[in-house]
């Protein structure tokens, strides 16, 4: 019987063992008043120690406890061997310190509940509280790591967007301002162009003409700006206001802006909110803070009346700037009427309206030679003239096509573009801050990530000072378990001893 008890384990719960040795009166309740002499102690003796590699390994822990005394007596046996009497006692100063202070430490086993207690603090708390630091490193880094992802998809998102946009504008994105400004360089070549097929839709006109006069018996003219350009092709809009060729044609002089005016397409952070640089002006002049020119710089600006110009009954007389005390010369073009037909944005306005109008005529009458009966038609266009007798749905849809290349041409997304840029260089700016945000933002985002990536450096930084920290102590703990079990287990005749719910 005696033997069986004897191999019974005994099992202690790591957070109640203080409790348990002070129950069974190993210890006393006072024991950390005992410690608090001890470690004045222990502080004071660590000030003078030997230079040894072990020692100083003992000592670099954070926190020195009754078995590290005794390795340290241990080993000032060997290191302090001269100082010791005939009678087996030691003269250095040292070796007294330390063997005062393990002997402190066993009166009423005060070294026990001290380790006892160091053991259930680093189970119930330093270990613990490791864990949930390291934990939180571990998930910052993935929090930082998706947000970084995030930034650098979004500012390729808005690169892209800033590219497709550059790409609807017809430019490429590197300089902007200039880029735009030199789209309205070709803007000429491009009109004239459109002035040159316009000649090719004489057979359309002719046909509106003729249903027009027939059905209507319409007395005023049809379509004369679209009549006008396909016999002229695009002429000034001096020859269309008065009805001949000018002798001299001085178009207005476009400046393009000075190098140090463009804005780079980078993050200013001083400016950021401030109001852009001015572009380069198409009339040869800069914008300027705080003047107030007096008129409108947006598209259509001439039908506002501004600047005082009493306009009478005269039908899109232009704006001309002439020297005080001069008159324009006859035959001379200048402003406005220096400009091309497409190039003047009313007389554009009527053009593109004309060539609606035929398309909706067109597209109107293609509709009803579908409907209508052979007998029907020839009786209502019997008395028509042959122009009209004559076509057939197919080649009216080849005429309507023609229209609407020509349309398209004129009204498409690029084309308004030029024509507002050409009408106001402050759009010129506008969509020139606009693109430029859209880069300042991609930029803002991508520094952004780099802080996530720094942040997320730093968190892993602290998971690799924490890992070797958790390790240590777990190391230490465990030793410090079988430590105590063993002090214990010689209390109840080497009966084996666990300490239950140790987990680092």
């Amino acid at each position: 019987m005696e033997q069986n008890i004897q191999n019974l384990p005994i099992d202690i719960q790591t957070s109640k063992l203080l409790d348990w040795l002070q129950d069974r009166r190993h210890c006393n309740l006072k024991w950390q008043n005992a410690v608090k002499g001890i470690r004045e102690k222990v502080n004071a003796a660590i000030q003078d120690m030997p230079e040894n590699k072990e020692i100083k390994q003992l000592l670099s822990g954070s926190y020195i406890h009754y078995f590290h005394c005794l390795r340290i007596v241990e080993i000032l046996k060997g290191t302090e061997a001269s100082s010791k009497n005939i009678f087996g006692r030691y003269s250095s100063q040292r070796m007294k310190d330390w063997q005062e202070i393990v002997s402190l430490y066993e009166a009423e086993n005060v070294y026990l509940a001290e380790v006892a207690s160091l053991l259930s603090r680093n189970v119930s708390y330093e270990g613990p509280a490791l864990r949930k630091q390291l934990a939180k490193a571990q998930q910052l880094q993935q929090e930082l790591s998706r947000r970084e992802v995030e930034c650098q998809s979004s500012a390729a998102d808005l690169r892209e967007r800033y590219y497709a946009a550059c790409k609807q504008y017809g430019i490429r994105g590197e300089n902007v301002p200039r880029e735009l400004q030199a789209l309205v360089k070709d803007l000429p070549a491009v009109l004239e162009e459109v002035g040159k097929d316009a000649a090719k839709l004489e057979e359309q006109i002719r046909f509106y003409t003729a249903f027009t006069n027939f059905v209507c018996d319409w007395s005023e003219p049809v379509l004369p700006m679209l009549t006008f350009v396909q016999r002229r092709g695009n002429a000034t809009f001096y020859e269309w206001r008065m009805g001949k060729v000018p002798t001299v044609v001085e178009r207005p002089v476009v400046e393009d802006a000075p190098p140090e005016t463009v804005t780079e397409d980078i993050i200013d952070w001083g400016t950021f909110g401030k109001e852009a640089d001015t572009q380069g002006v198409t009339s040869g002049i800069t914008l300027e803070e705080g003047i107030d020119w007096g008129i409108s710089l947006e598209p259509n600006s001439e039908d506002t009346g501004a600047g005082g110009i009493d306009w009478g009954d005269s039908e899109a007389a232009p704006i001309e700037i002439l020297d005080a005390g001069t008159d324009c010369p006859e035959g001379v073009a200048r402003g406005e009427d220096a400009l091309t037909i497409l190039e003047n944005s009313q007389s554009r306005s009527q053009f593109i309206d004309e060539l609606m109008e035929l398309e909706v005529f067109l597209t109107q009458r293609l509709s009803e030679m579908g409907e209508e009966g052979d007998v029907v038609a020839m009786s209502q266009f019997q008395l028509a003239s042959s122009v009209i007798q004559s076509q057939t749905c197919g080649h009216v849809r080849e005429m309507l096509s023609e229209v609407q290349d020509l349309l398209g041409r004129l009204t498409s997304l690029r084309m308004q573009h030029l024509f507002m840029i050409q009408a106001s260089p402050r759009y010129v700016e506008r969509v020139s801050e606009v693109l430029r945000q859209k880069l300042k933002q991609a930029d803002i985002l991508v520094l952004k990530g780099a802080t996530m990536a720094e942040k997320r450096q730093e968190a892993l930084e602290e998971q690799s000072r924490l890992e070797p920290r958790i390790d240590l102590l777990a190391g230490c703990t465990r030793e410090l378990q079988k430590l105590i079990e063993s002090d214990i287990s010689k209390r109840y005749h080497n009966r084996p001893v666990n300490l239950m719910g140790v987990n680092i």
